[in-house]
């Protein structure tokens, strides 16, 4: 069940990627409003995506992290350093999609 909701989200990732990139060359051209709304639709997208994989992967770390300083609470030091930057890390994909959709939202 993972697999095919994990290749519907990428095919629907590239799918509006490529509606787009398509938009935004014929965009100076043509002024068209479908183009613009493709815009505001990829641009939706890629926040939403962004943000909600960062979630995921910010909830399943802080999981993780718990469960095992709580099996071991020796291990604290050692896991919270790597924790905190997995989670800069993570934080860094939302972020790029942030500026992806801004990009695209200024083209509209």
């Amino acid at each position: 069940m993972r697999k095919i909701v994990s290749l519907a989200i990428v095919t629907l990732v590239v799918l509006f990627s490529g509606v787009a990139m398509a938009a935004a060359e014929t965009a100076g051209a043509a002024g068209d409003s479908n183009t613009k709304a493709a815009l505001a639709i990829a641009a939706g997208l890629a926040i939403a995506i962004g943000a909600f994989g960062a979630a995921l992967g910010q909830g399943r770390m802080a999981a993780a992290a718990m469960e095992s300083i709580g099996r071991n609470p020796n291990a604290a030091d050692r896991i919270q350093l790597p924790m905190i930057l997995g989670l800069a890390f993570i934080e860094a994909l939302a972020l790029y999609a942030f500026v992806i959709a801004f990009f695209l939202q200024g083209k509209i």
